[in-house]
C-alpha cells in the first residue's frame, strides 16, 4: 500500500470524515469483539468442544456469522448509504435516500457528491485460534472512501487490545485497561536480525510453494513466526514486534485494517489480492533485502 492513494481519498472526504470514520471503525471492531466474547461464554458453558467450522450450525460458524451480522446492523444504523464487504456475506449496499430531483442527498446540481464508502470486515480473523483457545484472533474492520481505504481498526477478541489508524493520521494502540500509545515500526536495518511473520493457505499445493519460501528465507533472518491471523501480523508489525511480513492468498478483509495500521506506523506495505503475489510490509531499513527474497 501507497500512502499517495489513501491521502487523495481523505482529501476528498473533508477534514472531519476520516476521524470519524475510524472512530466508528474502533467501535465496531470492540462492539464485534463484544459479541464474540459473549457467545464462547455461552457454548463453554454448554460444554461445547467443536474444532470444526464444517457445517452452518458448529459454534465457531455461528460466531463468524453472528459477528458479522452485528457489524452489518452497526453499520446500518450508523451510516445506511453505506455498503459492506464480509468474509461471510459478501457485499451488501446500504439504503440511500434520494432528493426528488434525483441527486443523491449530499450532492449538489453541478453534480458534486457524497464519498463512496464501503466497510470491509473480517467478524473473525484467526478462526483456528479462537477454537484452540489460543489468543490471537481479532475483529478486522477497515472504510474504504471510493475503493481506498483511509480507516480501520482491529481488536484483538481475547487481549483486548485495539490498534486502529486513519490516513495522514498515524496509527495507535489501546490496551485494555484504555493506555494508548503511538505506533511505530521497527528499526532494525539488518535482515538477518529481523523476526519475520507469515502465515499459509488452507490449499495443499499453495503451502507446498510457502514452504519453499519458508525454506529460502529462515537461514536469512532471525527467526519466522507463524501466528494464524494476518491482520494481528500486520498490527504486530506496526508495533515493532515484527519487522517483516509477507503471506499469499489474502483476501481484503484479511488485511485492509492491517495494513493500513501499518503503513500508518511506517512500514512499506503492499497489498496484493493475487493468489500467487504476496502482501507484504517491513521496516525500511530492510524491505529492499526482503522483498527481493520474498518475491523470488
Amino acid at each position: 500500500m501507497t500512502s499517495s492513494g489513501a491521502t487523495e481519498a481523505a482529501g476528498r472526504t473533508g477534514p472531519g470524515l476520516v476521524d470519524g470514520l475510524r472512530e466508528l471503525a474502533e467501535s465496531l471492531a470492540v462492539s464485534g469483539g463484544d459479541v464474540a466474547r459473549r457467545m464462547l461464554a455461552e457454548f463453554d458453558s454448554q460444554g461445547l468442544g467443536s474444532r470444526s467450522k464444517s457445517s452452518e450450525t458448529d459454534p465457531v460458524t455461528v460466531i463468524d456469522t453472528s459477528v458479522e451480522e452485528h457489524l452489518r446492523r452497526e453499520v446500518a444504523a450508523a451510516r445506511p448509504g453505506d455498503t459492506v464487504l464480509g468474509e461471510e456475506g459478501g457485499e451488501a449496499a446500504g439504503e440511500t435516500a434520494d432528493d426528488p430531483a434525483g441527486t443523491p442527498e449530499g450532492g449538489d446540481a453541478a453534480g458534486a457528491r457524497e464519498p463512496r464508502v464501503r466497510w470491509v470486515v473480517d467478524p473473525v480473523d484467526g478462526t483456528v485460534n479462537l477454537l484452540y483457545g489460543i489468543p490471537f484472533t481479532a475483529v478486522s474492520v477497515a472504510a474504504e472512501v471510493d475503493d481506498v481505504v483511509v480507516a480501520g481498526a482491529v481488536h484483538n477478541i481475547v487481549t483486548r487490545e485495539t490498534w486502529s489508524a486513519g490516513s495522514d493520521r498515524g496509527a495507535t494502540l489501546r490496551e485494555a485497561d484504555g493506555t494508548t500509545t503511538t505506533l511505530r515500526v521497527s528499526d532494525c536495518a539488518d535482515l538477518s536480525l529481523a523476526l519475520v511473520g507469515t502465515g499459509f493457505a488452507y490449499d495443499a499445493g499453495m503451502r507446498a510453494e510457502q514452504g519453499r519460501v519458508v525454506a529460502e528465507l529462515l537461514p536469512r533472518v532471525r527467526d519466522i513466526r507463524r501466528c494464524g491471523s494476518a491482520a494481528l501480523d500486520l498490527c504486530m508489525l506496526a508495533a515493532g514486534r515484527l519487522d517483516a511480513y509477507y503471506e499469499r492468498g489474502l483476501k481484503p478483509w484479511d488485511h485492509a485494517a492491517g495494513a493500513l495500521i501499518a503503513a500508518e506506523a511506517g512500514a512499506v506495505v503492499a497489498v496484493s489480492d493475487d493468489d500467487a503475489v504476496p502482501t507484504t510490509g517491513a521496516a525500511p531499513g530492510v524491505v529492499e533485502e526482503f522483498l527481493a527474497v520474498v518475491s523470488n
